[in-house]
């Protein structure tokens, strides 16, 4: 099941060499002759890739062939990178006027040397494509130049055996409730139900279908298994079928809307449509339009893997199916592996099949898969076999749970492939922020955008917010501001299974050239590190224990790895780094976080033009930032924990490349710098538990692209202060404003909103505990979405004007008693003022 991405990967290194910005940076160096050769040789070689990825499964030599190409492809994209690190260096050279200084500093990058260098690299890179290209022929292969994916029809009928589905009565009355509900207006109701592949959902459909009670309320019920390309008139052909046994595949589409509107006209009918894949909302329109002839209290149900998919059909919110419980799983699972009443002769099998069972972490079809699996052995080590091995490493029939769930990944594009494969090197359970997430995407270079000015931030966002609506992530807390995320264990599973030969996860050793790697050292010995490291990109480096001795070992892995773009240190009992990390040319983004022991980064980290992101969190013991970090000119995020009272003005000020600042744990810094306005791209700024800080500066109000703002946990800090009362700019950015646990605010300060009013789309306070009032301006935040108010125990009331809020779908009340009381549903005092919003939630009241 391992995808080998060589057609995609080769198509970004093609697209890569023939941009006009890679014109301009080779051609200085009189290489463009040779990459002209080199982008043929890719172009021929690529152009049969296709065919070869198709067949490789047959054919080792073939696979090998594949391998080789992808390797080369990956090393023509570093020699990119040489000249893009090459330019970048020369902005440095042309910054300010101690020229000879830094020409010291980047001492080795003499211009003569650098060409004949590059020239000699792009000359053996093609003749390692000229060989792999003379190697093609042998191979028979065809040229094909679009991946399109052949998906696998899934067919599914209205049939259900009740006595073999377990878990699921609540659920099925639930919905049931939902049908029987009589509803106002013309618009036919459609319920989604939502969730991960091979959770249930048919199955679930399936119970409500065959219900006693369903049959007698509705007149028609329509069962339609919808085809992944949402083909209009095929539904139609389907719809008639199941309605009225009808086979109408021969008729246009004006004869079968004619046979439609004659079977729905004035009845009563349930539809449930299974399986559906459409993200298309005018496929969707145009199909529901011919709908419309039944009866009043007509009503749908969608059931389907992505929440974007809910979102276009639903009329009501979507059911998320929960996953089963362990109870149920066990039950379902012994059900399955054995004969009735069997398992009581074979206690040790059922102690082992509870472990199984637990692995499946609530997936029915898991369960079923791993059940039918046992049912014909009762040897005990083919049982622990299944319990100790991967499940992607197990035999799997078409029907089962990773085929299942490979029908999703087979939907995503390819950039969204790489993306989730590259999870895969994250351990089982591995809880990871947004923040990590996005960083480590654009470490990589997995971000791209048909747009010419998306930020990769913006990019890398989006695609989490694919993925999770997609079910491949879950997210572990609601906070939008931090969102935590995980995968189901099935789904790391799928990633591994996917991702084979390019990641090594834990004990996941593969055989190919590593490009991700996660190594504890707690629990692995560093002699059994990879010997293959050369290829490395992404490594993650445990030591909490302290049991290794991680700076020698970081400095070996260094000088093993020169291609590494992502270096994740945290946790690892350091007091330095290597001098060596100043090698890492590509690397673009290093975390120490928790290396509590470090004092000072040595100045040589400067030397790392393309570092993107860097990461000091929970590093106490810095004293100071490198003097010369202004040369980190592509640095776009930095986190910052230190135990100073203040930070070097004038360091942190002058990386102007900033998108994301944070400042975390910072319980002695009492200021921060006042020439903050510097930082004209911050997009971010984060200040969080920095308990001493008394005030923000006057220049904050300055930047006019930052869009997040948030201050938690600062004691001492007074936002009220006369001097930050600024004239009022109509350019303001801000679009999410969080502040807590500051105890000497009394009202929210209007500064802090100055030219924000228009697109401030977020607000949440909380733990202000003498806050007492809301601003009578709040009525002027016109595209304010989400309101969430949280442990202040002085608020009373809400402000006039909130009821002309229109854009507010989201009002969250929580811990405020005093408030809570007035906002009780049809009878509290400001219940007028929040009516019109949608998703209300008041924990006194319980009301929603």
């Amino acid at each position: 099941m391992a995808e080998s991405f060589a057609f995609e990967i080769a198509g970004k290194v093609l697209e890569k060499l023939g941009s006009a910005a890679y014109e301009t940076i080779s051609l200085p160096w009189g290489v463009r002759e040779e990459f002209e050769k080199l982008k043929l040789t890719l172009a021929a070689i690529r152009a049969v890739v296709l065919d070869a990825e198709q067949q490789r499964a047959r054919s080792l030599e073939l696979s090998l062939w594949l391998q080789r190409f992808k390797d080369a492809c990956y090393h023509v994209e570093d020699l990119i990178d040489e000249f893009e690190i090459e330019a970048l260096r020369r902005q440095v050279l042309k910054r300010g006027s101690t020229v000879r200084k830094v020409r010291h500093f980047f001492s080795g990058s003499n211009p003569l040397a650098f060409r004949f260098r590059m020239g000699y690299k792009i000359k053996k890179a093609n003749e390692m494509l000229k060989e792999i290209a003379a190697e093609k022929a042998k191979f028979h292969l065809t040229e094909k130049h679009e991946t399109n994916v052949i998906h696998r029809e899934r067919e599914t009928y209205s049939f259900v055996k009740t006595s073999s589905v377990i878990g699921r009565d609540e659920a099925k009355q639930h919905l049931i409730n939902l049908l029987m509900n009589p509803t106002d207006g013309e618009d036919i109701p459609v319920l989604p139900i939502v969730g991960i592949g091979g959770i249930g959902k048919t199955t679930l459909a399936q119970l409500v279908f065959n219900e006693e009670s369903v049959k007698s309320h509705f007149e028609l019920r329509i069962w339609v298994c919808v085809t992944e390309d949402f083909d209009i008139k095929q539904l139609m052909i389907k719809i008639i079928k199941s309605a009225t046994g009808m086979n109408c595949k021969d008729m246009n589409k004006e004869e079968l809307h004619k046979v439609l509107q004659d079977c729905l006209n004035g009845k009563r009918f349930f539809m449930v449509l299974d399986d559906v894949w459409n993200e298309d909302k005018k496929k969707w329109s145009e199909l529901k339009d011919l709908l419309c002839g039944g009866a009043q209290g007509s009503k749908i149900i969608v059931t389907t893997r992505i929440r974007k998919v809910a979102t276009i059909t639903g009329t009501i919110p979507p059911y998320d199916l929960e996953h089963l419980s362990y109870e149920n799983c066990l039950s379902l699972f012994l059900k399955l592996a054995f004969k009735e009443g069997e398992e009581k002769q074979h206690d040790n099998l059922v102690r082992i099949g509870e472990g199984i069972v637990q692995k499946c972490k609530g997936v029915a079809l898991a369960v079923k898969t791993l059940g039918s699996l046992l049912c014909s052995t009762r040897v005990q080590h083919d049982w622990e076999l299944v319990r100790d091995s991967e499940l992607w490493k197990l035999k799997q029939e078409e029907n089962d749970i990773l085929p299942a769930l490979k029908l999703s990944y087979d939907h995503l594009p390819w950039y969204l492939k790489q993306c989730f494969a590259f999870c895969s090197v994250f351990p089982k359970d591995f809880e990871f922020s947004h923040l990590l997430l996005i960083s480590l995407w654009m470490a990589n270079g997995f971000l791209q955008s048909p747009y010419e000015n998306e930020e990769p931030e913006d990019i890398g966002n989006r695609y989490m917010q694919e993925l999770l609506s997609r079910s491949f992530f879950q997210q572990v807390d609601d906070d939008l501001f931090f969102p935590t995320l995980k995968m189901h264990d099935l789904v790391h599973d799928l990633a591994l299974s996917v991702a084979q030969n390019e990641v090594n996860s834990c004990n996941h050793y593969s055989t190919g050239n590593v490009r991700h790697l996660w190594f504890d050292l707690s629990k692995q010995d560093a002699s059994q590190l990879p010997n293959n490291l050369g290829c490395l990109q992404s490594l993650f480096l445990l030591n909490e224990d302290g049991k290794a001795d991680s700076e020698s070992l970081v400095a070996e892995v260094i000088s093993r790895s020169k291609h590494l773009r992502v270096l994740h240190l945290a946790n690892c009992s350091l007091e330095q780094l290597p001098n060596n990390i100043r090698y890492l040319k590509q690397l673009r983004c290093l975390n120490l976080g928790n290396n509590g022991n470090i004092k000072r980064l040595a100045n040589s980290i400067c030397n790392l033009q393309s570092l993107q992101t860097l990461s000091l969190g929970g590093c106490w013991g810095i004293e100071e930032l490198p003097k010369d970090i202004r040369y980190l000119i592509s640095l776009r995020s930095l986190m910052v924990t230190t135990k100073q009272t203040r930070l070097q003005e004038n360091r942190i000020s002058c990386l102007t490349s900033l998108r994301t600042l944070i400042f975390s744990e910072c319980e002695n810094l009492e200021k921060l710098f006042e020439d903050i306005q510097n930082l004209t791209a911050l997009r971010e700024l984060f200040i969080v538990e920095c308990n001493n800080l008394v005030s923000l500066p006057q220049g904050l109000n300055y930047l006019t692209a930052l869009e997040i703002l948030v201050i938690f946990n600062c004691k001492k800090l007074d936002l009220t202060m006369e001097e930050l009362e600024l004239e009022k700019k109509e350019d303001g950015s801000l679009r999410k404003l969080a502040i807590g646990g500051v105890p000497k605010l009394e009202s929210l300060p209007q500064w802090i909103l100055l030219g924000s009013a228009k697109t401030l789309q977020r607000l949440t306070i909380g733990e202000l505990e003498n806050l007492s009032m809301l601003p009578t301006w709040f009525q002027h935040l016109t595209s304010l979405q989400t309101l969430e108010i949280g442990d202040c125990p002085k608020l009373s009331f809400l402000p006039e004007g909130l009821q002309h809020l229109t854009a507010l779908k989201r009002l969250h009340i929580g811990e405020c008693q005093k408030l809570s009381k007035r906002c009780i549903k049809e009878t509290g005092e400001d219940w007028p003022k929040i009516a019109h919003v949608p998703d209300f939630y008041c924990d006194e009241t319980d009301d929603k």
